[in-house]
């Protein structure tokens, strides 16, 4: 199942006080940035991120999950309504995140 381009832009408004947010369709899904680098994505309309120590840390109940078959797991971020919380745990993860590979 796609992601509705609706979800993606609730995503996008509750992140909207970071600087430094985009994203890309990939496969009727989208994977998101911050300053050029992958912090997660929205798949079949759930926020998912990459399970780095700062994101386990910031939500350690948080499930894992898979945001298609065969890939690895991720985090679910569950309080979607939240705009601080979103931006600070975007904001915590950051510096952990790899730089973007270059081509």
């Amino acid at each position: 199942m796609a992601s509705s381009k609706a979800y993606l832009d609730f995503i996008l408004e509750q992140l909207s006080p970071l600087d430094g947010v985009t994203y890309r369709a990939m496969m009727g899904e989208y994977i998101l940035y911050i300053r050029d680098k992958i912090f997660g994505g929205v798949y079949d309309d759930r926020l998912l991120v990459k399970p780095v120590k700062a994101a386990i840390a910031y939500m350690p109940d948080a499930g894992y999950e898979r945001p298609y078959e065969g890939a690895k797991e991720m985090l679910l971020v569950d309080n979607v309504d939240d705009s601080g919380y979103l931006c600070g745990l975007i904001e915590a993860m950051a510096p952990e995140l790899p730089e973007k590979k270059k081509r």
